[in-house]
């Protein structure tokens, strides 16, 4: 079995360790954690290694994980650069932002290094643990390390795949709009709803299942192809009375800007015509060179 070594046993830590261990292909050697009991517990918790506190009694392995925040990263890979490591050995983390250059004074050493990112929210170990089937993995690095990255990402139950060089920041913007940024949209979608009077008990049950068959639309027939309303059919008049909802401020920027990428987007299917995109893109504010 391929050992495996855990740096930062937090919820990710656990969990891919508790699947690399499951899986029967990997042997869990050392976990190491800042304080004993912590080690103490997600050892319990994967079923196996051995508890760490210091890296100098980590023991040798073949693959280890740096499972720590992202901030971190750097000191911990400069920390582990005095550990005794095996020859082929591979240290990798599990950032999504991060480029695998934060593990430098690992390469220095001759360690091979990467990064295998789950696109996963391992909120809770057990539940991850359980549910993590078929979840994306971003995996960085040279020919030999995605190779050996991937064989633990299938090991695990991922679905992996790789990043272009230097892709990282692109990736981790990608997740942060198709998440973080959709949050935000339904609370704007939340507010402009309760301005128009709808009572908040029902503002869910409005937008939701507008937003979910849309959502699924996007994914399924492709952006161009799902987008409907006052945009992709040149009604600048809707658009005018849209705007004189919001008074200045991010919330009318933001609608601006969302509605020059719309307008962008419904050029992609030759959508609207010539009169409904010069008109709109006057409203939305924006000065666009002449068609």
């Amino acid at each position: 079995m391929i050992t495996l070594n855990i740096v930062g046993a937090g919820r990710l830590g656990q969990s891919l360790a508790r699947l690399a261990a499951d899986s029967g292909r990997y042997r869990i050697a050392g976990v190491l954690c800042r304080g004993r009991a912590h080690a103490d517990a997600a050892v319990a918790f994967i079923g196996a290694g051995t508890p760490c506190t210091d890296v100098n009694t980590l023991p040798c392995a073949e693959l280890t994980l740096i499972a720590v925040p992202d901030a971190r990263i750097a000191e911990v890979a400069a920390a582990l650069a005095g550990h005794a490591f095996s020859p082929g050995a591979l240290a990798f983390h599990a950032s999504g932002a991060g480029e695998v250059g934060l593990l430098a004074p690992l390469a220095a050493r001759g360690v091979a290094v990467g990064c295998l990112h789950p696109a996963y929210s391992f909120a809770d170990p057990a539940r991850a643990a359980a549910g993590f089937a078929g979840t994306p993995c971003a995996i960085d690095g040279d020919d030999a390390v995605v190779a050996r990255l991937t064989t633990l990402a299938e090991a695990v139950g991922g679905a992996p795949f790789r990043l272009a060089p230097g892709g990282k920041a692109a990736y981790h913007a990608a997740l942060s709009v198709a998440s973080n940024y959709l949050v935000t949209l339904t609370a704007l979608a939340g507010r402009l709803a309760r301005d128009a009077g709808v009572p908040d008990a029902a503002v869910a049950g409005l937008i939701g299942p507008l937003m979910r068959q849309t959502l699924d639309n996007a994914l399924t027939l492709g952006p161009a192809a799902a987008l409907t309303g006052p945009i992709v059919r040149g009604d600048a008049g809707t658009v005018a009375r849209h705007l004189a909802v919001f008074s200045a401020g991010d919330d009318a920027a933001a609608y601006r800007a969302l509605g020059r990428l719309t307008l962008a987007l419904a050029q992609e299917s030759g959508r609207p015509d010539a009169a409904g995109h010069a008109a709109l893109r006057v409203l939305l504010g924006e000065p666009f060179s002449p068609l």
